[in-house]
């Protein structure tokens, strides 16, 4: 009389019941939505199901045999094949900076056919007396040593402004990449390749955050997700412990192995064994794999980063004026021109040459730089005047000379005449 194998596939439904009412309830049938499959494109759909069967059956908690993993760090790259998504092909898995994704030819800005900005009156304005006076009587108090007598008896000899210009173009762009990421699996829904195709990633939504303000956010592509085995401890959830390479204790540290103290006398830490528990795995052996958190399993999908960067072009038009140029850094001027526009011209007819070659150069040099690479939302170009005077004035019968610089008129006086009123001891 021939067996049944009712009972046999009884006593399997009871031990993974969890596992298939796990993958059965991941299955919406209703909604023609399915979970917890590995993705593979030569398959078909009962392939995937086989594939999800077969994965999860395989990581029923398991001890790893100690020759199949000895480290506590995955050492080797993923057994399973990383999954080719159309519009992300040759995404990689890791932490390396991510694909390159240009934007498709539709969403390159073109700056058109319109007409230049129109130029601006220029206007000059200069530091009076009275403001450089009192900037250096500032300066002087600022300086613990320095006697203000200068700043207030001198008398004024010439002041000669030098108009200095700074040119900015701000070019904000929008990039965006792909990469592979892995996430312990811990019984979510898999949002995989049978829901739909995955969107193109120029066409996923997201918010643009403020203007020319440098961002980053990360998107799950949808449709992506994939369900694989976890390739550091072979889907067991544990890995073999390397301080005790498996065998739960560890040479006695009190007796050195030896069984016995330094008095012959018996170790009582080791019990005279010479060898006492692994504090690292508590003795097991094993300790949980930190890539899968003990899962057996991890989640797979494509990660889309965009990235918003304000790309800025400066040049500050040098009037050799003997004044430190870095410095101008430190400050404001006045703006004296800004065009902000899709796309911007150049600027032309500015009464500094170098202005206008200036804006030319970085107009030109922005496009090539960025406009096959990323999406050029806007750009802003601005003129400011940056305030600079040389002040030449008699003090007891001597010439000296500061500058007064910036919107804020700080004070630059290398030659500043009384300099320390102080005693060294």
């Amino acid at each position: 009389m021939s067996t049944s194998p009712l009972p046999s596939f009884y006593m399997f439904i009871t031990k993974h019941s969890d596992r298939l009412f796990s993958f059965a309830f991941s299955i919406r049938v209703s909604s023609q939505r399915y979970g917890a499959v590995d993705q593979m494109s030569h398959a078909s759909a009962e392939g995937y199901f086989a594939t999800d069967i077969q994965i999860s059956s395989a990581c029923t908690g398991a001890i790893v045999p100690d020759h199949m993993t000895n480290g506590e760090e995955p050492s080797a790259p993923p057994a399973y094949p990383i999954d080719e998504i159309s519009g992300y092909e040759g995404t990689a898995l890791g932490d390396g900076g991510g694909k390159g994704l240009p934007p498709p030819s539709n969403l390159v800005t073109d700056r058109g056919g319109g007409p230049s900005p129109a130029q601006t009156d220029w206007n000059i304005p200069a530091v009076s007396e009275d403001a450089a006076k009192e900037a250096l009587i500032q300066y002087a108090a600022s300086k613990c040593c320095y006697s203000s007598a200068p700043a207030k008896e001198m008398v004024f000899q010439n002041l000669q402004p030098f108009n200095t210009y700074r040119y900015r173009l701000e070019t904000f762009t929008e990039s965006r990449s792909s990469e592979w990421k892995t996430t312990p699996y811990r019984g979510e829904f898999v949002d995989s390749f049978l829901l739909g195709p995955a969107p193109l990633p120029w066409n996923i939504q997201v918010e643009v955050p403020t203007m020319f303000t440098d961002n980053i956010t990360r998107v799950k592509v949808p449709h992506t997700s994939s369900l694989k085995g976890c390739h550091n401890c072979r889907c067991a959830g544990t890995i073999h412990c390397t301080k005790c390479h498996g065998r739960g204790k560890v040479q006695c540290w009190i007796c050195h192995g030896s069984g016995n103290r330094l008095n012959e006398d018996r170790c009582t830490h080791c019990s005279g064994s010479g060898r006492s528990r692994c504090n690292s795995c508590s003795g097991s052996g094993h300790k949980t794999c930190i890539t899968c958190a003990g899962k057996g399993q991890l989640l797979y999908y494509i990660e889309l980063q965009v990235k918003w960067k304000n790309n800025i072009f400066e040049y500050v038009a040098d009037q050799r004026s003997g004044f430190p140029a870095d410095l101008f850094k430190e400050v404001t001027g006045q703006k004296m021109f800004v065009d902000e526009q899709s796309m911007v011209y150049p600027v032309v007819n500015f009464p500094d040459p170098s202005i206008s070659q200036a804006s030319q150069n970085a107009v030109v040099q922005h496009h090539t730089q960025f406009a096959s690479t990323s999406r050029v939302l806007r750009q802003r170009q601005t003129i400011e005047l940056i305030p600079l005077t040389k002040v030449e004035y008699d003090w007891q019968g001597k010439w000296y000379s500061y500058y007064v610089y910036g919107d804020e008129n700080r004070v630059y006086a290398e030659n500043y005449p009384k300099k320390c009123c102080c005693l060294v001891m």
